[in-house]
C-alpha cells in the first residue's frame, strides 16, 4: 500500500527529499499507532489486572489522548530527519555504505562497525538527553513538555513520542551525526531510526522487565520520577560511567531509607 502511494503521479512529481519525508511520515504514523496501540491493548486491557493490580495505577484516557496530540504535532518534524539524512547520504556527505559485502568486506567488519556506531549513538543520546536537563532554559523551553508525564500512572506507550518537536530531534540527532563519523550500512541506520519508535513505546509503559544492562521501562520510569538519573537509551553503560545510574532495586531501597541521591 505504501509503495503504491509513493508511485502515485501526484507524489512522483515531488522532489526526492519530499518523497522521503512522505515515506518517513507514513511509516512513523504506522509504527506509533500500530506498536503503541498493540502495546497499550495488551498491557492495559488484556493483562491490566495482573500488571497493574493497584487501583489508579494505569494512565487515564485523557492522559493518553493528550500524549497522542503532542506526538501528532511533532511527527511531521520528526519525519524530516530521515529525509535530510537520506539526501546527505545520496550526496556522498556521510560515511554510509550500501553493500555489506562490497563496502564493509563481509559480516565480521559490518558487525564491528555497527557496534562502534551504536556506541557513538548511545553516548550521543546520553549527553543530548542530559543536556536538555542540565541546561535549565532548554529544559523549560523544550524537555519539560515531555516530563509532565512524571509518575507511573501518567506514563503510557503513547508518551514515547510525546515531545516538543525540537526536543525529539535533539535526541534523535546522534543517529544522524554518528553517520558522519563512523561508517554504517545505510538501511541499518534507517531501521535503527524507526526502531526507536518501538523502543520508546516499551520504556514508557512503567513496567520493570528486569533486563539490565538494557535500559528498560523500570529504569526509565525512575528518570521520569527523579529527573536526574538514567538518561541513556538502550543500555545502562553511559549512566554507569557518568554516575547517573539508579537501578529499580536501588530506587526502591532508597525510597524506603530516604537516601538523598534517589529522592524525588
Amino acid at each position: 500500500m505504501l509503495g503504491s502511494l509513493l508511485k502515485h503521479p501526484a507524489v512522483r512529481v515531488l522532489p526526492r527529499p519530499a518523497v522521503a519525508w512522505v515515506r518517513s511520515y507514513i511509516a512513523g504514523l504506522g509504527l506509533y499507532f500500530g506498536v503503541g496501540g498493540a502495546w497499550a491493548y495488551y498491557t492495559y486491557w488484556v493483562f491490566g489486572d495482573v500488571l497493574f493490580p493497584k487501583p489508579g495505577s494505569m494512565p487515564s484516557r485523557p492522559a493518553v489522548f493528550a500524549q497522542v496530540r503532542v506526538a501528532m504535532a511533532a511527527l511531521p518534524l520528526y519525519a524530516a530527519l530521515p529525509a535530510a539524512v537520506e539526501a546527505a547520504a545520496e550526496a556522498g556527505l556521510t560515511r554510509a555504505f550500501t553493500s555489506i559485502h562490497a563496502d564493509a568486506a563481509g559480516l565480521g567488519p559490518y558487525w564491528l562497525l555497527f557496534a562502534a556506531y551504536m556506541a557513538c549513538v548511545e553516548l550521543g543520546v546520553y549527553w543530548a538527553h542530559r543536556g536538555l536537563h542540565d541546561w535549565r532554559a532548554g529544559y523549560e523551553a523544550l524537555h519539560a513538555k515531555h516530563h509532565i508525564y512524571n509518575k507511573e500512572h501518567s506514563l503510557s506507550p503513547f508518551a514515547g513520542l510525546a515531545f516538543h518537536p525540537v526536543d525529539g530531534l535533539c535526541q534523535a540527532a546522534p543517529y544522524a551525526a554518528s553517520l558522519f563519523l563512523i561508517p554504517c550500512h545505510f538501511l541499518t541506520h534507517e531501521l535503527l531510526l524507526f526502531a526507536t519508535a518501538i523502543w520508546t513505546a516499551n520504556i514508557h509503559d512503567a513496567l520493570d522487565g528486569r533486563a539490565a544492562p538494557v535500559m528498560g521501562a523500570g529504569f526509565h520510569a525512575i528518570h521520569h520520577t527523579t529527573y536526574k538519573h538514567n538518561y541513556g537509551q538502550y543500555f545502562t553503560y553511559a549512566d554507569a560511567a557518568h554516575g547517573t545510574l539508579v537501578t529499580p532495586a536501588e530506587y526502591a531501597a532508597g525510597r524506603r531509607k530516604g537516601r538523598g541521591r534517589v529522592e524525588e
